[in-house]
This record gives structure tokens, C-alpha cells and sequence, in this order.
């Protein structure tokens, strides 16, 4: 069975280049739009990781990241945030939300990969 990932990003275009990444990788790949949106995909899926952008409308990502935590099944879900925000400010919020790495944009797609690799074994 392959580990399936959840990608959260308001921009499709970002969205598409990071699940096809994924997929080339041979991950399952779920999309979401904004925090509201994944946590309503979350519902009873089983997840392995969560790819998930800062700044989105309707709920951002450290909030979303938050939120899925409070659910037990989703509580140990690793999650790497994919932003354009580099300060470590936001970093901090982004690791006490429960973040385990960072990839800052614009980014290569084998960055990412490694990082989800280095994460998922």
C-alpha cells in the first residue's frame, strides 16, 4: 500500500507541482485549497503526511495544522509547511503548532522529496 499525502495550498498551480512530485514518487495524493477545505478531506482518511502551505484564506495553515492535531487520529501526523514565509518567527509558531520541517518557496520538487523521505521512513 502507498502512503498517502495531503497537500493544502490556495494556489492550484502550486498544489499540481507538488502532487506530481508526489505521485512521480509513487505517493497517494489527496488536494485541498485552504485548512477548511483539508480538514473536511481529512474526515476518516487515513493520512501518513500533510504538505501544507501558511497563508490561505478561510483558514491558514498553522491554525489548520492546529486543528488537526486536536483530532487523536490525526494527532501524530507528521506535517511539513511548503511557504514563501522564511522568518523564524513563523517557524517557531509553524514547530510548536507541530510542524516537523519547512520548505521555504520557491523550492526544487527533490528538496521536498527528501525532506517527505527523510520524514516517512
Amino acid at each position: 500500500m502507498g502512503k498517502t499525502i495531503l497537500v493544502v495550498d490556495d494556489s492550484s498551480s502550486m498544489r499540481q507541482v507538488v502532487s506530481m512530485a508526489l505521485k512521480g514518487s509513487g505517493y497517494d495524493v489527496i488536494e485541498a485549497c485552504d485548512g477548511k477545505d483539508a480538514l473536511s478531506k481529512l474526515a476518516g482518511q487515513r493520512v501518513h503526511l500533510v504538505i501544507s502551505d501558511v497563508n490561505m484564506p478561510n483558514m491558514d495553515g498553522i491554525t489548520f495544522v492546529k486543528e488537526m492535531k486536536k483530532n487523536p487520529a490525526y494527532k501524530f501526523v507528521p506535517v511539513i509547511m511548503l511557504t514563501t514565509e522564511g522568518s523564524d518567527e513563523k517557524k517557531k509558531t509553524g514547530q510548536e503548532a507541530g510542524a516537523k520541517a519547512w520548505v521555504v518557496k520557491p523550492f526544487q520538487p527533490q528538496q521536498m522529496l527528501a525532506a517527505v523521505s527523510r520524514i516517512l521512513l
